[in-house]
């Protein structure tokens, strides 16, 4: 799937991942490939992305994820 993890000053990830487990402010989930349509919003916390079973870990301090056909953008307010 690909990924984009975007805040209001730039882009911090643009890239294919495998996985991506997100910090939503009702709790954490998780998005794998061909996942169903959905938007959340997101708390303070980590997002942590998995290329090829290496993981990434980026801080953020809230936004929202959109994920449609195969594609999760992340609109981060920050990342710490």
């Amino acid at each position: 799937m690909h990924l984009e993890i975007i805040t209001p000053d730039k882009k911090v990830f643009a890239g294919e991942a495998n996985a991506v487990t997100l910090p939503g402010t009702e709790g954490q989930f998780q998005v794998l490939n061909r996942h169903a349509p959905l938007v959340s919003t997101l708390g303070k916390g980590n997002v942590v992305v998995d290329i090829s079973g290496t993981k990434h870990t980026y801080v953020i301090d809230g936004g929202v994820v959109e994920v449609l056909h195969n594609n999760v953008l992340v609109l981060a307010e920050a990342v710490i």
